[in-house]
């Protein structure tokens, strides 16, 4: 297989990422520190602020200035405490916590979710990401929102069997693959039940569909956990699919030139590189000083030895060292082509490479420690 370029596409010169203009900066009267404290205005409302995506969207709708900015989530760390925005305690699977969110907002970022590859549990994530969505575009409707700009996964329609075809957002959506896994499942009923209940009356849905998140700044490893497990060598061989993975800084600058640029009802997806394993792992291994797995296993091998792990531990009542469904997943292409979103969102990542050295350096400074390797 050979290595796929950027997004499958030649870019054209577009105006890359929002623009931004820079806010001035007040003491806060809440905390004292020195803030970006915006006033007037109808409120922007993001959900999931404090995660991998959400907390560089956050720090760049402050740094755009395009409105007050309230997040929605259990709690808000210091680091986004002292840009000033309003912090909203809450679930979007609360009807009150919901209804109490949208009030004043003109302007929604849908990012509240949770990552799981674990198939055992598919409850929680159908609560959260169907359920939940439901919720909350029912109270945007009655608060008058206008755009809804919803953060889905490329796996909702870009994942093949054998990597020959590289999906846009026309290619009809794999089900019988994307029903393997209760993620996925739950964020392609997400998509449909977001476009049946935001709609009509000139208001917006937009869907953004990135494929793996890499960067720094992943604090729980929702997204990064494949490049620390690959540095503390517990990858024991190399899986036989390949991958999309994108810059988080450059996907939530996509996001913010949704709001403006992106289409009722449109999907957009976001990548910067389609690489098969042995490449991803080969780029890894050059930067991390970290030899890569040797051995490489036929995929059904690969899934039936991480089947008998899962049912080994489970007989004893521990957690399985290996994940089924991530390592199935591995066996998939999940190649992309982001032409869509270059054209009509000015997306524009950064070299691949850039992203896979801030991602390793951010890995070992927070997580095997500067000296590492």
């Amino acid at each position: 297989m050979t290595e796929k370029s950027k997004a499958e596409t030649k870019k054209p010169k577009t105006a890359g990422a929002a623009k931004k203009k820079a806010g001035k900066a007040e003491v806060s009267p809440t905390n004292g520190s020195r803030a970006l404290v915006r006033r007037g205005g109808r409120t922007i409302l993001v959900t999931g602020g404090t995660g991998f995506l959400g907390s560089h969207l956050v720090r760049q709708l402050v740094e755009a200035d395009l409105g007050p900015v309230r997040v929605m989530a259990s709690r808000i760390p210091q680091e986004l405490r002292h840009l000033g925005v309003e912090e909203l305690a809450g679930s979007v699977t609360e009807p009150e916590d919901v209804r109490r969110a949208v009030e004043g907002v003109d302007r929604i970022f849908h990012l509240a979710g949770r990552v799981d590859r674990d198939d055992s549990q598919p409850r929680p994530m159908y609560a959260l990401h169907v359920e939940g969505t439901r919720l909350l575009c029912g109270a945007a409707r009655e608060a008058k929102v206008k755009t809804f700009v919803l953060a889905s996964s490329s796996g909702t329609v870009a994942v093949t069997r054998d990597g020959e075809e590289i999906p846009d957002e026309d290619y009809p959506q794999p089900l019988d693959i994307i029903a393997r896994w209760p993620y996925y499942a739950s964020k392609y009923y997400q998509e449909r039940t977001a476009l049946q209940e935001f709609t009509g009356d000139g208001r917006r849905l937009v869907m953004l569909n990135p494929s793996l998140l890499l960067g720094p700044g992943d604090d729980r490893l929702t997204s990064t956990q494949v490049v620390l497990d690959f540095m503390a060598r517990k990858i024991p061989s190399t899986p036989g699919g390949g991958l999309s993975f994108c810059d988080v800084r450059d996907v939530a600058a996509a996001f913010i030139a949704a709001l403006e640029k992106g289409r009722h009802g449109e999907r957009y997806l976001l990548g910067s590189a389609n690489w098969t394993f042995p490449d991803f792992f080969g780029r890894l291994s050059r930067l991390a000083k970290v030899e890569p797995p040797r051995l490489a296993l036929p995929g059904k091998f690969a899934v039936a030895g991480a089947k008998f792990l899962g049912a080994f531990y489970a007989d004893r009542k521990a957690a399985s060292p290996v994940q089924t469904g991530a390592v199935e997943m591995a066996e998939f292409f999940w190649y992309l082509n982001a032409s869509k979103a270059v054209r009509e969102l000015g997306f524009d990542p950064r070299d691949p490479a850039v992203t896979l050295n801030d991602t390793v350096r951010y890995v070992r400074e927070n997580f095997l420690g500067a000296g590492a390797f």
